[in-house]
């Protein structure tokens, strides 16, 4: 899978992640992939509802160590 643009938002809360996810998914292509990193255990609910919301493709999540990984596709 290639990752066209890496967030790291260890150490941030509800709702800076996602606010800083939309912001480098506005700064992609169409098509074009962005993996982020989160601390956050409520970042996997709140990727979940923000791909329904904006249309935007969450391809992956999974959980390594503390860290929540999110993979998303820009629509």
């Amino acid at each position: 899978m290639h990752i066209d643009k890496e967030l790291d938002t260890r150490g941030l809360n509800c709702p800076l992640p996602i606010l800083k996810a939309k912001k480098a998914l506005g700064e992609l292509a169409s098509g074009q992939m962005l993996k982020i990193v989160a601390t956050d255990p409520g970042s996997v609910r709140d990727f979940q509802a923000f791909a329904k919301q904006t249309g935007n493709e969450l391809i992956e999540q999974q959980t390594l160590g503390a860290d929540f990984i999110h993979v998303m596709r820009r629509r």
